[in-house]
């Protein structure tokens, strides 16, 4: 049975483009944010971006060549020089990726001649940041990486206090944040403390769309061809069991796994194709941990 079954083992080559591709685009979307919508608004939403835009305001009329964008280089490389001192191994090599690679590209997209801002209408641009920057970081987190910046200050907190990672990143965003009030003003700095709120939410959402897993039951009289498919189509692990129909009495077997959402849709067509009597029921699996899937940041 197993020739029916076209062999499709991931290519590593293909997965580890795939990884970099989403971990640059999550990048590529925060520096995006912070060109086209927070340096030019003065949202100060937070991390070493928010707080170089209020640097900004003091220090690039005294030194014009200490932009906004080189002042959030510098600011990330302090950071950088914090982490591997305090942290050591903590701070990976994907954080020094990601930290340099945001601060060139903001760098970079400051030579671009725009008119700003874009719109007359802050509270659109809030909404479009909130979206590009939340979006950014879950998609940097789920590459189980991070931009630096406050999730080093968090990181260094929590090693040497019995603080979580979560409040004291909250924290010190939200510390960044209301100092647009003093710089800015009254509206600056309200919307950069709700936009440091409704990004929170961005972030949880699209984490919990990019992790999301099926939960499948296979109820079926096949039990050997279900088997195959699961280990050689989609090339996940199962448990089986016997059960007995309630009306009919019959015995079936009942297998279960787990998967991605994407091998859960091509595991129902092909469970069509080669067990069609087969029942099937296909769930959300809101948190999976174990072998073969990645635990959440």
């Amino acid at each position: 049975m197993l020739n029916t079954i076209p062999d499709k083992k991931p290519n590593k080559v293909v997965a580890k483009i795939k990884y970099w591709a989403m971990l640059n685009f999550g990048v590529l979307l925060l520096s995006t944010a912070m060109f086209l919508f927070n340096a030019p608004r003065n949202f100060t939403l937070g991390g070493m971006g928010g707080l170089s835009i209020v640097l900004a305001k003091y220090i690039t009329p005294q030194v014009p060549a200490l932009t906004q964008p080189v002042l959030l280089a510098i600011l990330n490389g302090f950071l950088l020089v914090m982490g591997l001192i305090f942290l050591g191994k903590g701070l990976t090599l994907l954080t020094i990726y990601c930290s340099i690679a945001y601060s060139l590209e903001v760098y970079l997209f400051s030579l671009i001649p725009i008119k700003f801002p874009l719109t007359s209408e802050p509270f659109l641009e809030l909404v479009y940041s909130v979206i590009l920057s939340g979006a950014a970081h879950a998609i940097v987190f789920s590459c189980q990486a991070s931009t630096g910046g406050t999730d080093i200050i968090a990181l260094i907190i929590k090693k040497y206090s019995k603080v979580n990672i979560a409040p004291a990143l909250l924290a010190s965003d939200f510390l960044i944040a209301c100092l647009s009030f003093w710089t800015f003003g009254a509206e600056i700095g309200f919307y950069s403390v709700l936009g440091i709120f409704a990004k929170t939410f961005v972030i949880d959402g699209v984490i919990e769309n990019l992790a999301k897993t099926k939960y499948v039951t296979i109820i079926t009289v096949n039990p050997q061809i279900v088997s195959e498919v699961i280990l050689d189509y989609i090339h996940r692990g199962y448990t089986k069991f016997k059960g007995e129909g309630g009306y009919t009495g019959e015995e079936r077997t009942i297998v279960i796994t787990v998967c991605r959402r994407a091998q859960a849709a091509r595991l129902k067509v092909k469970l069509h194709e080669v067990d069609p009597t087969a029942f099937v029921i296909i769930t959300d699996a809101n948190e999976i941990l174990g072998k073969g899937f990645t635990e959440r940041m």
